[in-house]
């Protein structure tokens, strides 16, 4: 199975979940997406498959996106989406891709929908909590 993460590796949940998905028997092909950037058609089939738009992917915190006017309802999409382009960090983190659908894994629960999770065992994240499905905790 090929599972892509679109990682940040300074970010917590994005290190958890590509840990999750290590954990799980895969190596998955990483993207640091802050160092290669984006593209137009791969960040809308991404947000398609997700189940996304360009607002609810933007990544408001520790981001410009206050600065840069995004966070502004009347700001649509095409605008947010080309920001993306130009400023990486835009977009919430981190997006992993599977056969088993694709997911903006924050929290970092959000993994186990797309990895096989049984193979887990007892994995507890850096801070020491151990990763469960929210029906679980």
């Amino acid at each position: 199975m090929t599972i892509v993460i679109h990682h940040n590796p300074d970010c917590g949940t994005s290190r958890n979940v590509l840990a999750a998905i290590r954990a799980s028997g895969e190596e998955p092909v990483v993207i640091e997406y802050l160092k290669e950037g984006w593209t137009r058609p791969q960040l809308l089939a991404l947000f398609a498959a997700a189940g996304l738009t360009p607002r609810t992917a933007l990544r408001t915190s520790k981001s410009p996106a206050e600065d840069l006017g995004l966070t502004d309802p009347s700001v649509d999409d095409d605008t947010i989406l080309a920001a993306m382009l130009e400023h990486p960090v835009l977009v919430n983190r981190p997006i992993v891709a599977s056969p088993k659908g694709v997911r903006l894994c924050r929290p970092s629960e959000a993994v186990l929908e797309l990895i096989d999770a049984a193979a887990l065992g007892d994995f507890r994240k850096e801070d020491g909590t151990p990763l469960v499905a929210a029906s679980e905790g």
